[in-house]
């Protein structure tokens, strides 16, 4: 699995901006991190480059890839809301990279590598955030999670087909990110805690905009253990996940409990709020209308998508095709195929 060449020097035999990197990560990464020359590799093996770690360079194809691009114009919790201060997909996206990196470089681990699996692990995510994880987990016979997807994202679809080849430490981390099954690496499971403390904090914080709650109505316990306000709890948490990991990364068990309490407050007041979900039994017809369309004829699927029905499944690529969808595209498609247009005489 490792890339066929390791080296790289230049003419003269001196070693190269990458290998003097993977030198540098011997002597300050911390032991239990996992430096980019000790990778087990990609699927297909290629030549390293020059310059960037292979860890790099697999966050220049999550940056630089057409998933990642869409993210900007995908609900995090508020469907379409009027207002340019609420999260989407890829802001929530950017909140965990930077927490994660926070969390990394403090405990020694490869920020690189952290980097890139935060950057890819929501790339598999659906249009109107989970409403349209739940509608297409309930018509698509094989079921749906996104961090299923976001791994189908970058191994298949990306690169109309050819995927990403990232490394397999990356592909690990964005695959658990969420679900019973940890990381491999430390960094992995930084990144599936920096989600929790990412979304649990901004998705308060964009409720308290959209006049949902106020911070008032956060239980005194949490506000006492994890702070008063959005910047102290996040601070709180990512102090706490520094000096509470060692072999594992984890929170100490004051601010753990205080955590999950206020993740179950967040369940009962604002995704599960009718007030906040009121518009989220619309994605479900939408969802299912598009997806019964394309089914009944694979050919109306862009040219990409109807070779995956051929290699994949007809299923499989009017699933994926629905998935990469964003907000706005879902809508307009439903609105093009179903809404009768304006008549007028030409």
């Amino acid at each position: 699995m490792r890339d066929d060449k390791k080296t790289g020097a230049g003419v003269s035999g001196a070693p190269c901006p990458r290998e003097k990197r993977e030198e540098l990560e011997r002597f300050i990464l911390s032991p239990r991190a996992c430096p980019a020359a000790l990778s087990v590799g990609r699927e297909r093996a290629e030549e390293p480059c020059r310059i960037r770690t292979c860890f790099q360079r697999d966050t220049d194809r999550i940056v630089h890839s057409k998933a990642f691009r869409r993210l900007k114009h995908k609900t995090q919790v508020f469907l379409r809301p009027e207002g340019d201060h609420y999260r989407t997909r890829m802001t929530h996206t950017l909140e965990v990279s930077r927490i994660a990196r926070t969390i990394s470089r403090a405990l020694g681990l490869n920020e690189d590598l952290t980097e890139a699996i935060a950057l890819g692990h929501d790339l598999g995510h659906t249009a109107f955030g989970h409403a349209g994880e739940r509608a297409l987990n309930e018509i698509h016979s094989e079921g749906f999670r996104h961090n299923e997807q976001s791994l189908r994202v970058v191994r298949r679809l990306e690169k109309s087909g050819a995927g990403l080849n990232l490394s397999l430490e990356v592909l690990d981390g964005i695959a658990c990110h969420t679900g019973p099954q940890k990381p491999g690496t430390l960094e992995g499971r930084v990144v599936a805690l920096s989600d929790r403390i990412a979304y649990v904090n901004h998705d308060t914080d964009d409720a308290v905009r959209a006049g949902i709650m106020s911070e008032g109505d956060i239980p005194l316990g949490v506000r006492q253990a994890l702070g008063e306000s959005y910047g102290e709890r996040i601070d709180t948490v990512i102090r706490d996940a520094v000096e509470a990991s060692g072999d594992d990364i984890m929170l100490s068990p004051a601010v753990g409990e205080a955590m999950r309490e206020f993740r179950a407050f967040m369940f009962a007041a604002v995704y599960e709020n009718p007030k906040a979900k009121a518009e989220e039994s619309k994605v479900k017809g939408i969802i299912e209308g598009l997806y019964l369309y394309y089914l009944k004829d694979i050919s109306r699927l862009p040219a990409d998508y109807v070779k995956v029905a051929q290699e994949d499944g007809e299923e499989r690529a009017v699933c994926d095709y629905i998935a990469g969808m964003t907000d706005q595209y879902a809508v307009y498609k439903y609105g093009e195929l179903f809404i009768p247009s304006g008549w007028s005489l030409k």
